[in-house]
């Protein structure tokens, strides 16, 4: 490891900086992502029912399924490959609460467990996920959070044996949203194999859903939904 350091010039020091910059640069390229779709979607009409979903890839490939999955819906997605909770923290305030929803769906946290921004404990998976909700519920919006899909292994990061980490963090959403009045959507259950992955059935990748799994989850979802908007 020195010696590599000795031939790109690059110190230890100076290599966590790097990342750090890397990190805030990409933050902030994160956070105008959606500037422009947000700016033309205005604020909602009177009477519209609007649900913003949060979240990485998962959501932002589901989000081109919407029409058909949620038909007549005014349900908004917001989600970026790749990103972590901390990420999704960042831009919550712009992506969620500046587009004023009745509900926000919150599907975060395995790609802070696949190591993205490297190591992460849950603590901090759940303090983000906490901080997201508690700052929706203060301005009035209900909270659907849905649990982490089953995955036995990340194929670009391959032996991380995630599956205990995502029944324990889902474990934790189930209890906080019960103890702070939210709705959970179990999405781990009817979605696991054996092994606690996510089959190929549902997703080639193993992490990735297609549109069959997109098919299974979303009807619980649209559940959860509605649970949050009947609530008071």
């Amino acid at each position: 490891m020195l010696a590599l350091f000795l031939l790109t010039g690059v110190s230890p020091a100076m290599h966590t900086d790097l990342r750090a910059q890397s990190a805030r640069r990409l933050e902030s390229v994160n956070r105008m992502r959606y500037a422009e779709a947000n700016a033309r979607l205005g604020a909602p009409k009177a009477g519209e029912q609007r649900v913003v979903f949060m979240g990485n890839s998962i959501t932002e490939a589901w989000a081109q399924h919407f029409a058909a999955l949620f038909p007549d819906k005014p349900y908004v997605g917001r989600g970026i490959s790749g990103e972590t909770t901390r990420q999704m923290r960042a831009r919550f305030a712009d992506d969620v609460i500046a587009l004023a929803p009745r509900v926000v769906v919150i599907l975060a946290g395995t790609n802070d467990i696949a190591g993205n921004e490297g190591p992460v404990g849950n603590d901090v998976i759940q303090q983000n996920i906490a901080a997201m909700a508690d700052s929706a519920r203060a301005r009035g919006i209900r909270v659907v959070l849905c649990a982490v899909l089953p995955v036995y292994d990340y194929p670009w990061r391959p032996g991380l044996e995630p599956a205990p980490r995502i029944v324990a963090l889902n474990r934790w959403l189930a209890e906080y949203a019960a103890q702070h009045d939210e709705v959970f959507v179990d999405l781990h259950t009817p979605l696991a194999d054996e092994r606690q992955g996510l089959p190929r059935q549902y997703a080639e990748d193993g992490v990735h859903p297609n549109l069959a799994g997109y098919r299974v989850r979303s009807p619980l979802v649209e559940a959860g939904i509605q649970r949050a908007l009947g609530a008071r």
